[in-house]
């Protein structure tokens, strides 16, 4: 049973929804009269969901990570900066790399060359 969507919640979901339409290439899908927009992979991986926070709520998950796989980390993060997202440093792992950034409600997000490492 696949993984298909992911659910986050934001204090402003259209800031939201523009930041990975710009910097991850999802589409959007609205449907009238829903307060979640949803964002398809262009790619086939999973969908995010935006749900609007309570004024309560706090925003920022600090338990999940949310990882994109790119095959070439530092070009990716390149072509990031120059549309105003900006990673941390590039950090060298067991035959991959990946960055880490924080989305508009503070999440982290990562890209990660880990799915395209290869084996021996």
């Amino acid at each position: 049973m696949p993984l298909n969507r992911v659910t986050l919640y934001a204090k402003d979901v259209e800031a939201m929804v523009r930041f990975y339409e710009t910097h991850f290439e999802f589409e959007v899908l609205r449907l009238p009269g829903d307060r979640i927009v949803e964002l398809v992979s262009k790619d086939g991986g999973a969908n995010l969901m935006f749900h609007p926070a309570a004024k309560s709520q706090k925003i920022g998950q600090v338990i999940v990570k949310l990882v994109f796989d790119v095959e070439d980390v530092e070009a990716f993060c390149s072509r990031a900066a120059e549309r105003g997202l900006q990673f941390g440093p590039i950090h060298k792992a067991d035959g991959y790399e990946f960055a880490n950034a924080k989305d508009p409600c503070q999440n982290s997000i990562a890209v990660s060359s880990r799915a395209f490492r290869r084996t021996t």
